[in-house]
């Protein structure tokens, strides 16, 4: 059974990142948004963003709002956060297969890659 799941880790202080708002959307003709969460105290979502037939291939893009996260945390050198939120875009072509996608994630940049 197919799933996706992602984790934050802010990179500033090497702990993982909490109350992070996450949207997921599945691109077509137009965005449809499929879920929205946000991370718990180890800077992952408390169940798969898709899971099981929920999970079908396509492209998607995931929308972390790390603007409105590093203000909470008081961690933005400006009165603007640099980054506000950090899209990625990516593919699923196996509904078997887990996908995870952590963040890496600081004020002023990020890493995003496929995990295990």
């Amino acid at each position: 059974m197919g799933k996706l799941t992602t984790h934050i880790l802010n990179l500033t202080c090497g702990k993982p990142a909490a109350n992070v708002k996450i949207e997921l959307k599945r691109l077509g003709e137009e965005a449809i948004l499929v879920k929205e969460a946000s991370t718990n105290a180890d800077g992952r979502v408390d169940a798969p963003l898709l899971a099981g037939e929920e999970l079908v291939s396509g492209e998607y893009v995931m929308e972390f709002h790390a603007g409105d996260y590093f203000a909470s945390q008081k961690m933005n050198t400006a009165d603007q956060p640099f980054l506000t939120i950090v899209t990625v875009r990516f593919q699923l072509t196996d509904p078997d297969a887990h996908y995870h996608i952590p963040l890496l994630l600081s004020p002023f940049g990020y890493q995003v890659y496929r995990g295990s």
